[in-house]
């Protein structure tokens, strides 16, 4: 998660890089805390880099973990998908329902 946001971060797209670790986050989806989830999804949409097996992991991984999503994570990760345009409507729907629940905390 790391390597790629410093990579999107600075404005490279190292596609083979990301490819590499697509594969591999994709194997390792359960060591994925709320942060990871959030960060690597972001740094390939803000690249550009289409991962869409990765982003399918990552939706399913998260909407079980949702509850332990801080607000920013929730705010990454759904405009992450929204940007990369990966449809994941029960993702949303989790988002959505945790943000609810958090209006006014």
């Amino acid at each position: 998660a790391n390597t790629v946001w410093a990579f999107a971060t600075a404005g490279v797209a190292a596609e083979t890089l990301f490819e590499a670790i697509a594969g591999a986050a994709v194997n390792r989806i359960g060591d994925f805390n709320p942060q990871n989830m959030a960060n690597t999804v972001w740094a390939f949409a803000t690249a550009g880099v289409a991962a869409e097996t990765l982003f399918e992991a990552i939706a399913g991984r998260a909407v079980k973990r949702i509850g332990d999503f801080n607000p920013q994570d929730l705010a990454n990760t759904v405009w992450a998908f929204a940007t990369a345009g990966v449809a994941a409507e029960t993702l949303f729907e989790a988002i959505a329902g945790a943000a609810v629940n958090r209006i006014g905390d």
